[in-house]
């Protein structure tokens, strides 16, 4: 789009009023006038409510906003890209600051245009005279909190050099004493000096008190805790609390035995930047040293409990000798047979003893009905058993429900011709932790001694179907030499007239053809930048090629893009 306007930079300074004003409006929503932007630094705030990452980042920016709102010069101007006037107003009621008025299209237009806006959520910070401070501001502000203000270059840098500082020299009352607190909480609310904890290795323990996989996990928690606590162990876990709701968090932490920061206290955050948390529950081992023993142990403790303590290098090297011995040993029976049950069930409920099953392959199918993904593989996986077994029986399935109830199981088990476990079998649970099904469908292929081949069977399917059978190493080899010979003679890289850039060939085990639109498997002419995909077969038909390139693919030369 033509502008007259040039796009901002660093240099440039801007004059609010002149910017965010327009012909017969002086003021900004809740009628606020350019005048009382003097003097302080403002944030131009590009954001939308049906943006979903907009939809996270406001909450942290008005936390921000709020705590510099009675010690600083900072003002924050809300610049809309919703589609209607309900939108934005229900969107702007959370916001404490301003707004371009959301009738003003030409503003909120110009103003895009002006700081070279491609995506939201987008932040630019401007100091007192107008010039920029930074167009990164959502980064700034993700990663520094309040603690970035008043977001200089200078500040920022002095802030990246404490906090290598403060990681060389970590301690337990760096990480959790703060100018106004020197204290975590009991369940009851009682102050536990942190001082008290130094010399003890402690577990940071983050935690949002109703998401369900904390739920899942604190059961087995506790068990760990309190056995350590009871055997005289110097351990100790402080929950940094990741809830906003004051009400729900204390219903929760009623029932947990540990310590905790109190909730919506600022170290929280500043302890979730420090350790940059990628997933919940995790658990953060301090040393009595007050150094980070381990980033996460959730999965250590769910699989070894109370024997993964003291969480050292030399215990997680010694529990890793022990698993790789268990592996070593592992067989069908020791996978599917416990004091309880030693069978699977077949149609209408017939017990099969495992015993009955030793010497074949077998597919561990851990699906459920209600899982889309599950139900769009399930054609394609009989198809692929149907197969192997068309000349004899060599392959078994054995599925591993996930349903929510009796009824679920039974419907869905009745469209499979393979074994299972019985609805509610414990089997689930320890085979689900020891082959870390992680999300379903999973597929883990055994082999005849009941050794695992592979646990990612189910793309080999995919890919392959019933060749991937056995599903080893060796196999997958042939096949891929059987696929390197097929592309012998094909053109490393090609130019045709369905993209603008170079195609290479690529190996790219699922894709989507940008020429036919159907689904393609292991040899693409690939444009990496663009992420765009022909089949081999699109890519040297010259028909294909034209209907692909009026589909309106255009190239500016730095970024492609579909009109």
């Amino acid at each position: 789009m033509e502008s007259e306007l040039e796009i901002a930079s660093g240099d440039a300074k801007y004059d609010l009023s002149s910017i965010l004003s327009f012909p017969n409006r002086d003021y900004l929503v809740r009628k606020v006038k350019f005048d009382s932007f003097k003097g302080k630094i403002t944030g131009l705030y590009f954001s939308a409510s049906w943006c979903g990452p907009c939809q996270r980042f406001t909450p942290k920016l008005v936390e921000v906003y709020n705590e510099l709102a009675q010690s600083s010069n900072f003002e924050i101007v809300f610049i809309s890209s919703d589609e209607d006037d309900e939108s934005f107003d229900a969107y702007f009621s959370k916001m404490p600051w301003l707004a371009i008025p959301f009738s003003d299209s030409d503003t909120r237009q110009k103003l895009n245009e002006l700081f070279g806006v491609s995506g939201i959520p987008h932040l630019v910070i401007l100091n007192e005279d107008g010039k920029i401070l930074t167009s990164e501001g959502v980064r700034v502000i993700e990663e520094n909190g309040s603690d970035g203000y008043p977001f200089t270059s200078e500040h920022i840098v002095k802030l990246k050099k404490q906090e290598e500082e403060a990681k060389m020299n970590q301690s337990l009352k760096s990480l959790l004493v703060t100018e106004s607190r020197d204290y975590v909480i009991t369940s009851d609310g009682k102050k536990v000096p942190v001082a008290e904890l130094e010399g003890k290795t402690v577990g940071l323990y983050f935690v949002l008190a109703s998401y369900y996989e904390c739920l899942d996990f604190n059961p087995k928690f506790i068990e760990v805790y309190n056995s350590l606590r009871e055997g005289g162990e110097s351990f100790e876990i402080v929950m940094v609390p990741l809830d906003k709701d004051e009400e729900s968090f204390g219903e929760e932490v009623e029932k947990l035995p540990w310590l905790s920061l109190p909730i919506n206290d600022k170290c929280c955050l500043k302890l979730v930047r420090y350790f940059e948390l990628g997933a919940l529950p995790t658990m953060v081992i301090i040393g009595p040293n007050g150094k980070t023993l381990q980033s996460n142990v959730v999965e250590a403790i769910e699989e070894h409990g109370v024997k993964a303590y003291p969480f050292t290098p030399e215990k997680f090297a010694e529990l890793e000798e022990i698993e790789k011995a268990k592996r070593e040993a592992q067989t069908l029976e020791s996978l599917l047979v416990n004091q309880d049950s030693d069978y699977v069930i077949g149609e209408h409920g017939v017990k099969i003893p495992v015993s009955d099953l030793i010497g074949k392959d077998i597919l561990l199918y851990f699906s459920a009905h209600w899982c889309p993904p599950c139900r769009a593989f399930l054609p394609t996986l009989t198809k692929a058993y149907e197969e192997i077994n068309k000349s004899n029986k060599r392959l078994e399935v054995i599925f591993i429900s996930s349903d929510r109830d009796q009824k679920a199981f039974e419907d869905y088990f009745s469209e499979m011709p393979w074994l299972a476990l019985p609805f509610g079998d414990k089997r689930k649970e320890s085979l689900s932790s020891w082959f870390k099904v992680g999300g379903i469908p999973t597929l883990v292929a055994l082999g005849p001694t009941g050794k695992t081949v592979s646990t990612e069977a189910r793309g080999l399917i995919r890919v392959h179907g019933a060749e991937a059978y056995p599903f080893t190493r060796e196999r997958i080899e042939e096949i891929d030499k059987a696929y390197e010979k097929m592309a012998e003679g094909w053109a490393r890289n090609l130019k045709c007239g369905a993209h603008e850039h170079e195609l290479f060939l690529t190996k790219r085990m699922n894709f989507g053809c940008d020429g036919c639109r159907v689904e393609g498997n292991v040899w693409s002419y690939y444009c990496k930048e663009c992420d765009f995909d022909l089949h081999p077969k699109c890519a040297f038909d010259e028909e294909s090629k034209d209907k692909t390139a009026a589909q309106g693919w255009v190239c500016d030369g730095d970024k492609c893009y579909q009109e």
